[in-house]
């Protein structure tokens, strides 16, 4: 077993964050153990127990630390443009390694367990999607490329609940979640005149 590295504060939390998000990936929920994240992390068990009372803690915040932020809405000049870069983001999101790690908690958890980690991907990754095609849209809309009325909650949603549906249901591989298809087949002509 390697000796610990020292490292305090944020270097170390990354170093456990990095481990933990990489043993989901490989082993999944049920086979990670604080032991192996802080043998993965070069560290003692010690100092993943003063942080985290259980690994639902650990993985939460491991989550919640490295799930890339949505960012503001892009502005290409084209309405096109500017909703395949979201949905691009939400790809690159959905199999960055934060994603592939939520990715085993669905495919491995029954909804009720996986809930509380369904719940941040919920606030950092889906709601702040929904919120950019929003205003993707409307600016469409204030533009004249977008049907006046045609910017609900249900159509912001759609591209969210397509990507997560074709992951989860479909076992949606990178290729599968083409965002020119996607807006170009699904989006846009729910909104076009």
């Amino acid at each position: 077993m390697p000796v610990p590295l020292r490292r305090r504060g944020e270097v170390l939390e990354s170093a456990i964050f990095e481990a933990t998000l990489q043993q989901l990936t490989t082993d999944g929920y049920a086979r990670l153990t604080m032991e192996g994240v802080a043998a993965a992390a070069q560290t003692g068990k010690a100092a993943l127990y003063r942080r985290w009372s259980s690994k639902e803690e650990l993985v939460k915040d491991a989550l919640c630390a490295c799930l890339p932020p949505a960012g503001p809405a892009p502005d290409t000049g084209s309405l096109r443009g500017d909703l395949i870069e979201v949905v691009t983001r939400l790809r690159t999101a959905m199999f960055s390694e934060p994603g592939a790690a939520v990715r085993a908690i669905m495919g491995e958890l029954d909804h009720q367990r996986a809930h509380v980690f369904l719940e941040i991907v919920l606030a950092r990754v889906v709601e702040p999607t929904s919120r950019l095609i929003a205003e993707v849209l409307s600016r469409g809309t204030a533009r004249g490329e977008v049907r006046p009325g045609a910017v609900t909650p249900l159509v912001t949603d759609v591209v969210p609940a397509l990507m997560l549906y074709r992951i989860k249901m479909c076992g949606g591989e990178s290729v599968q979640l083409d965002p020119d298809a996607i807006v170009d087949e699904v989006l846009l002509p729910m909104v076009r005149f």
